[in-house]
């Protein structure tokens, strides 16, 4: 008898996921890809609710072949998201969270984009239910992008169907180490090293379930957790991008989604202790990795929270999180005939705080919300001047009716 390879291996880590679980298998098992095509393997985390049992019972009467593995609770998704990606035999990936539940055509359409495209990486289209999904990146369908091209960087879930030999041939695992954050890492890997990733935005391929109870595969654990996802992230960017824009481009992931939370309105409710703890995890992390390039790309309030980060003044960091926390807007400064825009935080131009006034001025994306913002600035003022300065050293052209044209 010959074996085929299948096409997908659909992984699922499931710890105490009943009754979630349920609608998670159905979703498998209503898949309109061949069943001859997937294979299931589902590690069960040492469940004491029912979870092993129903994968076994699912794995009996599944018209795809299920394996079943049981182990000890290893304290987080990654330990069996690993167990099942080495037992995997598909040409293709799908890491499954036991909660969640996919849509009908989602993997024989990945699987198809993945074929045609020859990409490494398929995003499908994510809809929260009872929770928030990612949005910034299913704008249109892409059969070929990349982290520096797309918003996917904004997604970095392990949800998404890898490319097996991509994952193999370079060594991506999830890290175990990491309790929160280990998916951003395996992803950002992924999509480094992926010869193309592709996104499918018109149709929901995944559905991301609030779980009633609270619970879910990844623990939420303390702020130090964050600080550790944060410093992985940063390292692993700054050690596959070289310096310059395509890092700092990159990097911005990192310093808003999982570092400038720990120094929102909720630093105002830590004691003391914690505020300059926290201000000691990041200290290392914003002298390796926070630069001009980084910052010319936040807004104006993240900026500024993140510069009094880097240069630990709490007290001013503290009166600019009383600000935000109250709700107030920021006076809008327009000079330069308004090509420059400047939002009046506290201690905006305070000779005392010392804060230079970069920290406080608007990116042109931001900018345009204003009235009275005129497109411009130094750039493009020296952009039209090297036109003006080309035009006047261009020679004429001969016109060959016998006159002279104007410079091309």
């Amino acid at each position: 008898m010959t074996v085929t390879q299948p096409d997908v291996t659909v992984v699922i880590g499931a710890y105490e996921a009943m009754p979630y679980l349920v609608e998670c298998l159905a979703s498998v098992e209503a898949q309109t890809i061949d069943p001859e095509r997937i294979e299931v393997i589902a590690v069960d985390d040492g469940s004491t609710d029912g979870t092993g049992e129903y994968l076994t019972e699912f794995a009996d009467r599944a018209p795809m072949p299920v394996t079943v593995l049981r182990q000890e609770n290893s304290g987080g998704p990654s330990g069996p998201r690993n167990v099942g990606l080495d037992k995997a035999a598909g040409r293709y990936v799908f890491f499954l969270d036991a909660d969640d539940r996919l849509g009908p055509e989602a993997l024989e359409r990945m699987v198809a984009m993945a074929d045609r495209a020859g990409t490494d990486v398929v995003l499908g289209r994510v809809e929260g239910v009872n929770r928030n999904a990612p949005k910034s990146m299913w704008g249109e369908t892409l059969e070929r992008t990349d982290v520096f091209s797309s918003p996917i960087k904004f997604t970095l879930s392990a949800q998404k169907l890898f490319r097996r030999d991509l994952l193999d041939r370079h060594g991506i695992r999830f890290d175990e180490s990491l309790y929160t954050g280990e998916d951003a890492l395996f992803t950002m890997e992924a999509y480094l090293r992926a010869d193309g990733v592709s996104v499918i935005a018109d149709y929901t391929c995944y559905y991301l379930v609030g779980r009633d109870d609270g619970k879910h595969v990844t623990k939420s654990g303390g702020y130090t957790l964050r600080f550790d996802s944060a410093r992985a992230l940063m390292n692993l960017i700054a050690a596959l991008v070289p310096a310059g824009p395509r890092r700092d481009q990159l990097m911005v992931r990192p310093f808003t989604v999982t570092l400038l939370p720990q120094f929102g309105p909720r630093f105002l409710k830590d004691g003391d202790d914690v505020r300059r703890h926290k201000l000691l995890l990041a200290r290392p992390l914003m002298d390796a990795h926070w630069t001009e390039g980084v910052a010319e790309r936040l807004k104006v309030e993240e900026r500024l929270r993140l510069h009094l980060v880097a240069e630990r003044r709490l007290e001013l960091l503290t009166d600019v999180l009383e600000f935000v926390r109250a709700g107030k807007r920021a006076p809008v400064l327009l000079e330069q005939r308004g090509r420059r825009v400047y939002l009046a935080y506290p201690h905006f131009r305070d000779r005392a705080a010392g804060i230079p006034d970069s920290v406080y001025l608007a990116a042109p994306r931001e900018a345009r919300a204003h009235p009275g913002y005129r497109e411009g600035g130094i750039g493009s003022l020296l952009r039209r001047a090297a036109r003006k300065a080309r035009r006047a050293l261009t020679p004429p052209r001969k016109d060959t009716r016998g006159g002279t044209a104007a410079p091309a």
